[in-house]
């Protein structure tokens, strides 16, 4: 019996197992060369810039703070079991440290006595830092509309918004992969951007002298009487302040 070696043609399917094989035996051996050589450098070499794999890397590698508020905080607790399992993604290495951790998320209502706690954590964390506000209460104070508490995007900057009362693990696995996309680069584009509505705002950010609007792009709210002081101060605890009052 004669045996007899002959190189792989360049018609034959790749995807198959031997004969990736046989090709990856022939590089180590360094039986390849000229456009067998190039061919198979083509389909192995993967090409980007720093930017790109330090944010790909930061997406897939986030240390969220042991953090919760209210009850959304047991629909964010379960995201770590095996039904939503973050870890899928990187996420579920939970810090218990502000220093060891660059996400936090806001899981139920704010109140005004907690907002500067919140705010010291939000300092404390490793930049670079995102932050998920989780629920309507957080978010817009849901129906708990009165003086006691303050939206989370009055006193730091939020990442992602997640609506919901609670939202369910899943949601918050939602917005774990958009906070993911922006990270990475990939934001999908908002409603206004998907429907051409660029511009349709009610309010803009400059209203004409002497409007009664309320411009909700300001930090600080219209001048009225007594009732002159900016949105981030009245958040900040101080006595006698009642957001909305």
């Amino acid at each position: 019996m004669e045996i007899k070696r002959e190189p792989i043609a360049r018609n034959v399917n790749t995807d198959d197992l031997r004969v990736r094989q046989l090709r990856a035996r022939d590089m180590l051996q360094g039986d390849l060369d000229g456009e067998d050589l190039d061919q198979y450098v083509q389909e192995r070499v993967l090409t980007t810039t720093v930017d790109k794999a330090v944010a790909w890397a930061q997406g897939n590698s986030i240390y969220p703070l042991t953090f919760g508020l209210a009850c959304c905080a047991i629909e964010m607790i379960t995201v770590v079991a095996a039904r939503a399992d973050i870890a899928r993604f990187g996420w579920e290495a939970l810090r218990a440290s502000p220093r060891q951790a660059d996400l936090i998320i806001l899981s139920g209502r704010v109140s005004i006595k907690m907002a500067p706690v919140i705010r010291r954590l939000y300092d404390q964390m490793l930049e670079p830092k995102w932050a998920i506000s989780m629920g309507a209460c957080c978010s817009s104070m849901g129906v708990f509309n009165n003086y006691a508490l303050v939206p989370a995007d009055k006193f730091m900057p939020i990442s992602v918004h997640v609506p919901g009362c609670p939202p369910r693990p899943e949601a918050l696995l939602h917005g774990i992969l958009r906070l993911r996309d922006k990270i990475q680069g990939n934001a999908p584009e908002g409603w206004r951007e998907r429907y051409e509505a660029v511009g349709t705002e009610e309010l803009l950010p400059s209203s004409p002298a002497g409007s009664a609007d309320i411009n909700i792009f300001s930090r600080t709210t219209p001048a009225r009487p007594g009732l002159a002081r900016p949105d981030a101060e009245r958040a900040g605890g101080r006595s006698g302040d009642t957001a909305g009052a």
